[in-house]
């Protein structure tokens, strides 16, 4: 099987992927804090590019919608830690302080190296061998102590931890153009741009006159002749 994941708790999971590569999209619902112990990540949004090596450790931040591509390096798989850092257990920590100003905009945070980061994957790394249950207590104070490292090594990761706001109603037609290769629900985008699946519709005939399957269609088609017409156009001539 060319994907194995083993979840110790649902919030903790270490995965190792052997296949070419693997590619997904997606916007989370919280965020998530990935040790990549081989292999490489690839991390694409509409204007950005991220690519991570083995011995990072980086945050993609909730809500933040991305392509992310995962494959083997140097003869190794593709292995990460990820932690889901849950919005209600950062409500509670973020709860005790009034002095952060969260972030109006959070960005995929890489985090240099550091002994914390490094001592906080080793004592994860024996609970994955377990066969019993993870207790979520246990589970709660790892996670408390990885939020507590990452803020203590980043001045900057308080901004995005304590942001706990949904999305804000924006420019449809901008964010639309910039995103619609994301292959997201509608749903999603609906939430992404600040409102209901419904009043996402009614605002996207409005602007379109179209709907927004048959709008998204069409866009991923153009896009599609476009990089086939661009990459006939470099081919080599031989005469």
């Amino acid at each position: 099987m060319d994907y194995q994941v083993n979840y110790i708790h649902p919030k903790i999971k270490i995965s190792c992927y052997t296949g070419k590569l693997f590619k997904t999209e997606a916007a989370f619902d919280e965020h998530l804090l990935v040790w990549l112990l081989s292999g490489e990540t690839k991390i694409i949004q509409a204007d950005k590019h991220f690519l991570f090596s083995a011995g990072s450790t980086f945050l993609i931040p909730r809500n933040l919608l991305a392509t992310i591509i995962n494959y083997p390096k140097d003869g190794l798989p593709h292995k990460a830690v990820a932690m889901l850092l849950s919005a209600d257990l950062l409500r509670t920590i973020y709860h005790q302080t009034d002095k952060t100003k969260p972030s109006p905009s959070a960005n995929i945070h890489a985090f240099n190296r550091h002994p914390f980061l490094e001592s906080c994957l080793a004592s994860l790394n024996p609970y994955f061998e377990l066969k019993e249950s993870f207790p979520d207590s246990l589970a709660s104070l790892k996670i408390r102590e990885a939020i507590s490292i990452i803020q203590t090594i980043d001045s900057e990761i308080d901004g995005i931890l304590a942001n706990f706001e949904d999305p804000h109603k924006i420019d449809l037609t901008a964010f639309m153009e910039k995103n619609f290769m994301f292959n997201m629900p509608l749903e999603k985008f609906g939430y992404l741009t600040g409102r209901s699946l419904t009043t996402f519709k009614r605002d996207f005939y409005n602007i379109y006159s179209l709907t927004p399957q048959r709008w998204l269609t069409q866009k991923r088609l153009e896009l599609a002749h476009y990089q086939l017409a661009k990459k006939t156009k470099n081919l080599p001539k031989y005469i």
